[in-house]
């Protein structure tokens, strides 16, 4: 416990942004199919200190028993937050993927920044911002409306400490044939990486030689890289393919291994071992082997940064047909590749 920190009196005021209204009693926002609605904006300066959130239709709802389960609207209930007046998100990505597990499927989870607690997402990564934010929610399912409990704790200050950055977090997906690097992330800006969230899913079951591939960190756009690995999970802090399984810590874990369905989301944070960047920062994990003996895979990832001022993030969420293209969805009949 940061003991100082936890009992220190500081100045500034505690807000919050729900979706309770305690006139009518209703706790949800209803996002209709294809719909944008901005649940929280502000103009002041401040920083957000928790962000909290949960919604149904992943799991079967005793209350509504006719109601559909379809753990895709993880995948499809996508977050966007903009600081400081900048007209493109800093934050994009699946709620699912946002809060550390990129399977279209739900795992209780904690961990110092973020988890997946109960039944619960939640996010404890403080994001600044001078001149206001906006945070709101697309349901890009076709035929599902997102029904969202909210709530978002904030601190109003007058002015920022100095040298504080911008929260930013990429999402980025995609089918690899097993020699491909798997990008991260590639930033311009000056900064530092706070960490990452990757999930993997093979295409043959039992398979998981996806994880002999290490990390290659190039720094401010140098041609070679500063930082080499050993293996993918030896980034995230294990070994031997996670021998011992599924785990939680502060700032790292595995929240999901199946070896039978070739399955693994591995989190790992930067605290005091942040990466530091003046101009740029390139991550991708590589497989040494050759390509013949590798399998191919899907994947997700989300990149948490800060930079020295609100910018886009690095990836787009690109087409909606393309961000459910997963070889198992669990609890659904959902092929989507041949």
């Amino acid at each position: 416990m940061d003991l100082q920190s936890i009992c220190t009196i500081t100045s500034g005021s505690s807000r919050q942004f729900t979706t309770f209204e305690p006139d009518t009693g209703n706790k949800t926002v209803l996002i209709p199919p294809g719909k944008r609605i901005t649940i929280a904006q502000c103009r002041d300066t401040g920083i957000v200190t928790r962000l909290w959130m949960t919604m149904p239709g992943w799991f079967w709802r005793h209350w509504d028993t006719d109601a559909p389960v379809d753990p895709t609207v993880l995948r499809l209930t996508i977050m966007r937050i903009y600081f400081d007046g900048c007209e493109y998100p800093s934050v994009e990505a699946p709620i699912g993927d946002f809060f550390g597990v990129g399977h279209c499927e739900y795992r209780h989870f904690t961990s110092r920044y973020l988890g997946m607690s109960s039944g619960g997402f939640y996010s404890y990564f403080p994001m600044p911002f001078e001149h206001g934010f906006r945070l709101e929610l697309e349901n890009l399912h076709a035929t599902e409306t997102a029904e969202v409990f909210f709530n978002l704790n904030w601190t109003q200050l007058d002015k920022l400490p100095e040298d504080i950055g911008r929260f930013h977090c990429a999402f980025c997906h995609g089918e690899h044939l097993g020699g491909d690097p798997l990008e991260i992330a590639d930033i311009n800006g000056k900064g530092h990486f706070a960490g990452c969230a990757v999930s993997i899913q093979g295409k043959d079951l039992n398979e998981l030689s996806f994880l002999e591939a290490p990390e290659y960190i190039y720094l401010d756009h140098e041609t070679e890289p500063t930082i080499v690995g050993t293996g993918l999970e030896d980034y995230f802090n294990g070994g031997w393919y996670f021998r011992n399984g599924e785990f939680c810590a502060q700032t790292h874990g595995v929240p999901l291994k199946d070896p039978l369905r070739s399955m693994v989301s591995m989190y790992r944070f930067h605290d005091e071992d942040r990466i530091l960047f003046r101009s740029g920062f390139r991550m991708a994990f590589i497989n040494p082997w050759k390509k013949e003996r590798l399998k191919p895979y899907c994947y997700s990832s989300t990149a948490y940064y800060y930079l020295d001022k609100a910018q886009k993030a690095c990836y787009s969420i690109g087409e909606t047909s393309e961000l459910t293209r997963l070889y198992r969805v669990r609890d659904v009949d959902f092929q989507a590749i041949p």
